[in-house]
Order: structure tokens, then C-alpha cells, then sequence
């Protein structure tokens, strides 16, 4: 499609009514996001320039410049410095059948990443949103900019400094909606100062890998081992950075040691790139102190991502990213046109819950929990399923079990989930090929429940083999 083919085309499907109060970038993203999901823009169709399409709305650039940024972030387009700017994703999307809006549930919910919503702290929320409600200083409730209020910026700051090890200030600190979206800001800001492409662990999540693509950058995948990821393969990767769970990988649970730690930090320092440390459930150690973040080993060089989603709730919708103070500046102004900033009040009360100690109290409370869930996790599958091989550091939410070679992993998650047992597969999470496996998430399930659910499991794993063996 030339390029004034395609701009005619966008004159007919984008409408800017200038007499209404939506800002005119957020209707352009509504109307191109429509038809992209529509098909009326095809995937991998080639935009017009932000000049060209700005000219021929009769608008400035930056109005479009902003809705292409957005609708980048969002995974609709990808984008290159200097390059096309095309549409990413399938207009086929209207044609495939409705997705449930209620999630699946199950009987025996073994998926890994979900804390104990049961768990959360009412109370202590229901306490710090009132201080909030009666204390707050107004000017708290207006716009604030992107980089997150104040209170929270300095709560978080202490805390992860003291619980962490991290060297952060709160003049570093952006905060966003989760991880998801900050890996998103990240990738964008680095974009931006040239970067072409992220190394990533493999295994790891599939979706990291589809924001890095979905922001205009290349990956390459690093194996992980038992220690981790592979640094002295880095050298060869020509990245311009590194996505690394450090603390817990995910999803083998390896813990990278000192000396990988170090040489990551000098590969980084060495060439001007970037880490990016996805602490995602760190404070969950079981057998010693937690290991603390790499972004205290060089501030300079790591961005440093975390989130509430494990620790208390992933509806609270609330992560923070501690940057380089370089990077500070481009990571807020992409956040700034993503959403005007996350929720002020939300932070303020979270902020309020992190300056009384009440998070230090509710882990200290959940870490005898998820431990003895942990535990019976493991009694049971040495039981039932002995050919099942457990592997990571007593941590986190999930467990990653090696299969035999013989066992069918899609095979088990499908017939799992037929009788009410929800797990994830280790394959999905491969970009090379490699042993079969199951992540045993143990976060959502009660203790009495996983024996009962492990043995259905097994019940599982014997009708799959047998059907297997009439076939063989």
C-alpha cells in the first residue's frame, strides 16, 4: 500500500470532532485502535508519517505522535526510530469467537503468579484509606504528572533501600500501573535513546517478549541453568540490554549468584547498557534472608522493577520502576502521555500502609503460609508423582517439576483442566527446546487442598500414560 493510498484510507476511518471535550489524540487512538481490531487496517499495514497524517487532519504532530506512541505501548502498532510506523496486530481479531470476561476457575488452582487475594489486609487498607481520605492534602487529587506522588515515591525509596538492598532515591522513582506496563515505559525510553535489542532469559514470560516486539525492539534469548542466566553468553548478543529475574527466575527458580551478579553489572557498565531487574515475588524466602537487588550493585546501569501484584494483590494495579537518573526523564514523559499518571489516591493509601509497617506485617504474616503450602506441595508430589523432578530455591509462589521424558506436558494441562485442575506448562515459556515441566503455582490454593489436588493429578498423569501405552 503506497503511502497516499493509505493516508486516504486513514481519512475515512478516523473522525475528530473539534467541538467535543475529548482531547483530540485520545479520539485518534480510539479510532485507529478500532480499526485495527475491526480489520479495516490489515496487519503489517504501513501508516502515513506522523507529519503526513498530521497535515492531513489539520492537526499539530504531537497530537499524533502521541496517539502512535499509545497505540504502541498498547501492542496495536510497532514502530522503529526512523522507520514505518505499522499496524501489529491481526484485524482478524473481530472475527475469532468472544472471550469469556469471566476467568476460568478451578477446583484445584495449581497456576503459578496468583497471591492469597483471601489473605489481603482489609483492615490495614480500609485504615490508611481513611487517613487519606481526612488527611490527604487537596492539591493531592489533581494532576500530578507521571512520576507518581510524592509520599509514595519516599515510602517506597525507604523500603526497598532497607527490605531490598536497592540505592534508590525517590527523584528516581516512576510509578506505574504493574510490571507489564512498566517493562513498557522502559523499552519505549530506551527506544528512544537508540537501543535495537533486549536480551531476555529462556526460559521466561512469553508476554515480556511480546511488549519487547510490540515497542519496536528486538530480543534474543539467553539460556538460563541451575545458576541462571548465562551471562558469559551476553558478550555475543549484541544487546543493548538485559531483562533478568535475579532473585527468583522465572520460571526454573533458579537464584543467580554473586559472581554472575557482579559480571552482569560489568557487562552493563562496560558497554553502556542497560539491566532491567524484574523483582517480582523476592520478598518470599523461605530458607534464609532474601538476596538483595542487583539495581544496589550499579544504580547507574539497572532499572529496577517491582509491583504489589504478588505481595498483596495484583488488582491494586500498582508497580514502581527505580531508574537511572538518566533514564528518569523519557521513562515519566512516556508515562506522562500512556495515562496522565497511575491513581493518586491509591498511592497515597498504599504509601500510608508502607509508612506504618503494615506491609512489613502482612509478609511477615504470609511467609509461614506460602511456606508450609510450599511444603505440602512438595511431600505430595514426592508421593503421588515421584517421577516428577522439583527444581529451584525454597522462594516464591511456584514450584517448575521436570517431567519424564515420555510425558505429554500439553497433554496433562489439558486433561488437568478438564478435571478442575489449573497448571502451567514450562513449554510455552521456551523459546529454544528443552525438557517438559510443570509450574505448580501454590500462592491461591489452600494447604488442605493440595494433597487432594495433587492426587488427582497423579490420576491425571496414569490415564494419559495408559491411553499412550495402548497406542505404543
Amino acid at each position: 500500500m503506497n503511502k497516499s493510498r493509505t493516508s486516504s484510507v486513514l481519512e475515512l476511518l478516523v473522525e475528530l470532532d473539534r467541538s467535543g471535550s475529548e482531547p483530540l489524540h485520545r479520539q485518534l487512538e480510539r479510532g485507529l485502535r478500532g480499526a485495527v481490531r475491526d480489520g479495516r487496517l490489515a496487519q503489517s499495514a504501513a501508516l502515513p508519517s506522523s507529519r503526513a497524517l498530521a497535515g492531513q487532519l489539520r492537526v499539530s504532530r504531537g497530537i499524533v505522535v502521541e496517539a502512535y506512541e499509545q497505540l504502541v505501548a498498547e501492542g496495536y502498532l510497532t514502530s522503529r526510530p526512523g522507520g514505518t510506523t505499522r499496524v501489529a496486530r491481526s484485524g482478524a481479531l473481530a472475527a475469532s469467537p468472544r472471550v469469556d470476561l469471566v476467568p476460568a476457575t478451578f477446583e484445584h488452582d495449581f497456576r503459578p503468579g496468583r497471591p492469597d487475594v483471601t489473605e489481603f489486609p482489609r483492615h490495614a487498607w480500609l485504615r490508611s484509606v481513611r487517613r487519606v481520605i481526612t488527611e490527604a492534602p487537596s492539591d493531592r487529587f489533581t494532576y500530578l504528572g507521571g512520576r507518581g506522588v510524592p509520599e509514595l515515591r519516599t515510602a517506597l525509596a525507604a523500603y526497598l533501600n532497607r527490605v531490598r538492598g536497592t540505592a534508590a532515591d525517590p527523584s528516581d522513582i516512576v510509578i506505574c500501573t504493574g510490571f507489564v506496563q512498566g517493562l513498557s515505559l522502559v523499552i519505549r525510553a530506551l527506544r528512544e535513546r537508540g537501543a535495537r535489542r533486549i536480551a531476555v532469559e529462556d526460559p521466561s514470560d512469553p508476554d515480556f517478549r511480546a511488549i519487547i516486539s510490540a515497542n519496536g525492539l528486538d530480543w534474543i534469548a539467553i539460556p538460563v541453568d541451575d545458576w541462571g542466566l548465562r551471562v558469559d553468553l551476553l558478550a555475543a548478543s549484541d544487546a543493548d540490554g538485559v531483562l533478568v529475574t535475579a532473585a527468583h527466575q522465572y520460571p526454573t527458580g533458579s537464584v543467580l549468584p554473586p559472581e554472575r551478579r557482579s559480571a552482569l553489572v560489568e557487562w552493563a557498565s562496560r558497554g553502556g547498557r542497560t539491566i532491567i531487574e524484574d523483582d517480582y515475588d523476592a520478598e518470599f524466602r523461605y530458607d534464609r534472608e532474601p538476596i538483595g537487588a542487583i539495581q544496589g550493585l550499579g544504580p547507574d546501569r539497572v532499572v529496577y522493577g517491582g509491583s504489589a501484584s504478588k505481595i498483596l494483590a495484583p488488582g491494586l494495579r500498582l508497580g514502581w520502576l527505580v531508574a537511572p537518573p538518566g533514564l528518569v526523564p523519557s521513562i515519566t514523559a512516556v508515562k506522562q502521555a500512556a495515562d496522565n499518571g497511575s491513581a493518586a489516591f491509591d498511592q497515597l493509601a498504599f504509601a500510608d500502609l508502607l509508612d506504618r509497617g503494615e506491609l512489613d506485617h502482612h509478609l511477615r504474616r504470609m511467609r509461614p503460609i506460602y511456606r508450609r503450602r510450599r511444603d505440602a506441595l512438595l511431600d505430595s508430589l514426592a508421593r503421588r508423582l515421584p517421577g516428577f523432578e522439583p527444581a529451584g530455591a525454597s522462594a516464591g509462589l511456584h514450584v517448575l517439576s521436570y517431567l519424564p521424558s515420555e510425558v505429554d506436558e500439553a497433554g496433562i494441562i489439558d486433561a488437568a483442566a478438564a478435571a478442575g485442575i489449573g497448571l502451567a506448562g514450562l513449554s510455552p515459556r521456551r523459546v529454544a527446546p528443552g525438557p517438559p515441566g510443570l509450574i505448580f503455582g501454590y500462592g491461591a490454593i489452600a494447604e488442605g487442598a493440595i494433597d487432594d489436588g495433587v492426587r488427582r493429578l497423579a490420576e491425571v498423569v496414569a490415564m494419559i500414560r495408559g491411553r499412550a501405552a495402548i497406542r505404543g
